[in-house]
């Protein structure tokens, strides 16, 4: 709803980059190369190992820092990513006085760690090589239908979830988190059903969501005026006034 969530492109907020730097002052080489993301993505492509990638979860801390956001939802991947930002909060507004809001993660109890559609015991990625691995949120209903129907279950077909059944426990927690439905009452409504019907059940309810997320996603983005919309500009920009203030640094045209 626009007339409550600002959407636009963060390209376009110059702020990000700029408050991002002046975290960077404060931020402990360290502590980023401990990332397990970082680690992650080090090994999986070892020929672009570069700072800007060690350098993200700053930008991210920038991103949610720039709008005084108290309550952030993220997965369990990003519960380290969020982390950081609270640090970088904390030792910003230790040395320089309070200044940006400590932002708390809502991380729901289902549905915090999607894993991969072909290897369910690595998380699903949008980075991933394999097309088929995750779902895009740009994806049509053929795409995410097909992507289901392909996904990695296992060998016992039974529709349960248990830490030895990892690929239809993940497509169980997916079920769960788009139908509204808890994960007992899933496996009850499937129980005795075949692993195709209820992967092309998962791929239905997946895509009844998705599809007009899209369809108003091509919609903002052929509203040039709206993506032009300056409020998180303002927004952003106050906060970084803020911030150069206290840290000294000159910014032409502010008082």
């Amino acid at each position: 709803d626009p007339e409550k969530s600002i959407l636009f492109v963060q390209s376009h907020v110059h702020e990000h980059a700029e408050l991002t730097w002046i975290l960077n002052t404060i931020t402990y080489p360290g502590e980023l190369s401990r990332m397990t993301q970082f680690k992650d993505k080090s090994r999986s492509h070892a020929d672009n190992v570069n700072m800007g990638l060690m350098d993200y979860p700053v930008l991210m801390a920038a991103d949610i820092l720039l709008y005084n956001a108290a309550l952030v939802p993220v997965g369990k991947d990003q519960k380290q990513h969020l982390e950081i930002a609270r640090n970088l909060a904390e030792r910003f507004n230790n040395r320089y006085s309070p200044t940006f809001v400590m932002p708390e993660g809502y991380i729901p109890e289902t549905g915090a760690n999607i894993m991969s559609l072909q290897d369910p015991l690595h998380k699903m990625s949008k980075s991933d090589a394999n097309v088929n691995a995750f779902v895009s949120l740009s994806d049509d209903e053929e795409t995410i239908m097909r992507k289901f129907r392909r996904a990695v279950t296992d060998c016992d077909g039974l529709i349960k979830c248990d830490k030895d059944r990892p690929g239809i426990t993940n497509l169980i927690n997916i079920y769960s988190v788009f139908s509204g439905l808890t994960v007992a009452e899933t496996e009850k409504k499937f129980d005795g059903a075949g692993y195709g019907d209820f992967k092309t059940e998962v791929g239905k309810v997946v895509a009844a969501t998705v599809v007009p997320l899209d369809e108003k996603r091509r919609e903002f983005l052929a509203n040039k005026s709206y993506l032009e919309d300056e409020r998180a500009s303002r927004i952003a920009a106050k906060t970084l006034d803020k911030v150069y203030r206290k840290v000294g640094l000159y910014r032409p045209g502010k008082k």
